[in-house]
């Protein structure tokens, strides 16, 4: 059984990742010498940092600080905003003082002086578009971490790492093996993520029941599903389904159905030049007045509002 549920994450990780297209990074080494303190504000793009030397604290608004000591790995799946610093509650300068740009593509170091020890991070910012994220990738939970032991126990992943470091010593980083770089370092590092249970969405993933139902969810959304025939794949009862989905995903089974139709549609609508008619067929609804509406009350538009406005 173990197994059968590692299959279903794997796959459902390719689902939860496949449509995000990553388009570019930008990435820095920086070199900070205590007493030192960072802000950033939240981007849109996945962030992470990799501790190479010394140490940091990490602060997200209401959530614990965490420490980072050399070898760590953390992963922002959504740019959270959130302080790096030497120590927790350091007064912190904003990221746009230091880096006023960061477009994807670019590369910068940035160096901070002072007496104390030194830092020395690698960090680079994924690109996506936001049109293309799903609403499991939403659910991710704001900051995940991976401690030295568990990336050294990954050998691609630390492989992948230390060859970063490596191509920015040699002044031989370029924009392509950067982003392809960064881009296996998160898809290594969710994937990390996803094999230890733990709080929200990766619980629901780990789970025998409700991780094939989200995997159906996400990759066969177009499908006449009802909270019975969920139930029938997850293989529960209707009412201990739903409660059980509810409990773990933190919405009903029929809304995150729903948030994954809307999300592709909106997709549809900005991506391509198909039809109304033809992309309510594809997220699943048999009438274009019914999937007008259904779009309206979710996005507060039209779809043709939204492809004029070319959201996303």
């Amino acid at each position: 059984m173990r197994s059968a549920v590692i299959n279903e994450s794997s796959d459902l990780l390719s689902e939860l990742l496949a449509p995000l297209r990553l388009r570019g990074v930008f990435h820095s080494r920086w070199s900070a010498r205590a007493p030192w303190g960072v802000a950033g504000e939240r981007e849109s793009c996945a962030i992470l940092h990799y501790v190479e030397e010394g140490e940091c604290t990490v602060e997200l608004p209401g959530l614990e600080p965490v420490r980072l000591a050399a070898g760590d790995l953390a992963v922002f799946p959504h740019g959270s905003a959130h302080r790096l610093a030497d120590a927790p509650g350091r007064a912190a300068v904003p990221l746009a003082s230091l880096l006023p740009e960061r477009p994807a593509g670019e590369v910068r170091t940035v160096t901070i002086d002072g007496p104390g020890a030194r830092t020395t991070m690698l960090c680079g910012g994924l690109h996506y578009a936001d049109a293309a994220v799903s609403p499991l990738y939403r659910a991710l939970p704001p900051v995940l971490v991976l401690d030295r032991e568990t990336v050294e126990r990954r050998r691609l992943l630390a492989s992948t790492l230390s060859g970063l470091g490596e191509e920015w010593d040699t002044r031989e980083a370029n924009g392509l093996v950067a982003l392809r770089g960064f881009e296996l370092v998160f898809v290594l590092a969710l994937r990390e993520a996803l094999g230890n249970v733990s709080a929200g969405v990766l619980r629901a993933l780990r789970h025998p029941a409700i991780g094939p139902a989200l995997l159906a969810v996400q990759s066969r959304f177009a499908e006449p599903w009802t909270v019975e025939s969920l139930a029938a794949e997850a293989g529960l009862s209707r009412s201990a389904f739903a409660a059980t989905f509810r409990e773990l995903v933190g919405e009903a089974p029929m809304r995150h159905l729903t948030a994954r139709r809307m999300q592709e549609a909106a997709r549809l609508l900005t991506e391509t030049s198909m039809p109304h008619s033809r992309i309510a067929q594809a997220v699943g609804y048999h009438s274009t007045v019914g999937f007008h509406l259904a779009f309206r009350q979710w996005y507060g538009m039209t779809p043709g509002d939204h492809r004029r406005s070319g959201t996303g």
